[in-house]
């Protein structure tokens, strides 16, 4: 492959520019300008959109922990919640605590008059 010879610049020297060349120059640069400018206005946008976001967030976050901080609050009284004490009967023929003496005796013998009495 055979490479070109340096020519010289590839932009013309300004005093060698014609007023086609110059007019489509400023056209160039008027459009990179324009482009400059959308972007600056997209990053801007997007800027004030992320703050406006982080703000709603952070209204958000306080608004639910004013609302939530009672519910907080009632819990915490309350305490862990306590387990289920199951009272278990006991069985029909052993005697109870609570149970009078004469249900005792009928629960031991079987019968009203005890022999034991």
């Amino acid at each position: 492959m055979l490479i070109p010879p340096y020519i010289g610049p590839v932009l013309p020297v300004e005093k060698d520019k014609t007023k086609k060349h110059r007019q489509r120059e400023e056209e160039l640069i008027q459009k990179i300008h324009k482009l400059v400018q959308k972007r600056d206005f997209l990053v801007d946008d997007a800027e004030v959109e992320r703050l406006r976001e982080q703000e709603e967030d952070k209204e958000m976050a306080d608004f639910l922990r004013l609302k939530l901080m009672p519910l907080e609050r009632l819990h915490k009284a309350e305490g862990p919640p306590k387990p289920k004490k199951t009272v278990l009967e006991p069985p029909p023929n052993k005697p109870s605590v609570v149970k009078s003496s004469v249900a005792i005796i009928k629960d031991c013998c079987g019968a009203t008059q005890c022999t034991i009495m």
